[in-house]
């Protein structure tokens, strides 16, 4: 299995076999790379006819071969890219195992004219690549969509402040790049945030500290997220590592709570037929966050939010007035918004 910078190489030296694939939790960074082999790959003239999209989640084999098969139009090369691509998943279905089973065995086969790209993206930042990727490395260049780091990170986010048309010092551009998760679409958008906040001025450190996000948002989200998935076991982790980092039980309360009321704005917001520039705007909140959460929704129904609010604010009552201990009263608000 490669990491991006190895990947990057062999494309360098010219790619030798005709299946690629891309795990990872960062979507935007895969499609990236997607869009790069495609650019090199695939003349704008003809891209219609030599570049096909499959969803992943819902296709026949058929689908795959017919695509695969159909040569190229005035070009040496076509693409054909299944993405969301869940049957690479441990845990999929017995219909999706099948669909694996297929793709494996007709990766050998294909066309040397076609490049079959596909792609899985984890459902979390804890999530391991499936024994099916390690079934795929030997045939296919697999790739593990790691978050690029170093280097390499801060001299994405410096052409990015070029598009922008912005300048940013060393010191500053490494502030950014160790305080802000490198998740390309939550960069993209702070990098504008950012470049908007000091429209005609130098970008200072103190700039960078009044606009970063806090890093436990993130593991609020995860944990949320678990609950929905009813995974008690793995919220609980993610409330352990909180406090060993220091965050306080009262806190991790108040974002669990403030993150149900988010997702409770978010369904009223999308019955309502609002669309996420709209929900943007009315909750004040990151394009890419707002994206996240209307994902994150569709796991829960309005009665489940609305009961794990109640929880929220029973178990806050009885924060300040029992005198059970705290990561008990949290563990058993876990558990009851699980089960309910």
């Amino acid at each position: 299995m490669l990491n991006l910078l190895q990947f990057e190489s062999e494309l360098k030296n010219g790619l030798n076999k005709n299946c690629i694939v891309f795990c990872g939790q960062d979507e935007t960074l895969i499609k990236d790379y997607i869009n790069e082999i495609v650019k090199k790959t695939v003349s704008d003239d003809f891209k219609q006819l030599n570049y096909i999209k499959i969803d992943g989640t819902n296709f026949e084999f058929s689908s795959i071969i017919n695509a695969c098969e159909t040569l190229p139009f005035m070009s040496d090369k076509k693409i054909v890219v299944i993405y969301r691509a869940n049957f690479l998943s441990d845990n999929a279905d017995s219909k999706n195992n099948k669909l694996f089973e297929d793709i494996n065995s007709y990766i050998d086969k294909i066309s040397p004219y076609t490049i079959l790209i596909m792609y899985y993206v984890f459902d979390n930042k804890r999530e391991k690549p499936s024994k099916k990727l390690f079934k795929l490395d030997k045939k296919s260049y697999v790739v593990k969509a790691d978050k690029i780091r170093g280097a390499n990170l801060e001299q994405k986010v410096r052409n990015l402040m070029h598009s922008n048309n912005k300048e940013i010092g060393k010191v500053e551009l490494r502030l950014f790049c160790n305080k802000l998760d490198n998740n390309m679409g939550i960069i993209e958008n702070e990098v504008e945030k950012l470049c908007c906040y000091t429209m005609g001025r130098e970008i200072t450190k103190q700039d960078i500290e009044d606009m970063f996000p806090k890093k436990s948002d993130e593991d609020i989200f995860d944990m949320v997220d678990f609950l929905g998935q009813k995974k008690a076991d793995k919220a609980i982790n993610i409330m352990n590592e909180l406090i060993y980092k220091g965050e306080k039980i009262p806190y991790i309360l108040y974002m669990v709570e403030r993150q149900f009321k988010l997702l409770l704005n978010i369904i009223l917001g999308l019955e309502a037929k609002k669309n996420k520039d709209t929900l943007t705007k009315e909750l004040r909140l990151n394009p890419y966050i707002c994206e996240k959460l209307i994902a994150q929704s569709k796991r829960f129904t309005i009665k489940q939010i609305e009961n794990a609010v109640d929880y929220c604010l029973d178990c806050e009552i009885k924060l300040k007035s029992s005198t059970i201990d705290s990561k008990i009263l949290m563990e058993m608000l876990i558990i009851n918004i699980v089960a309910a």
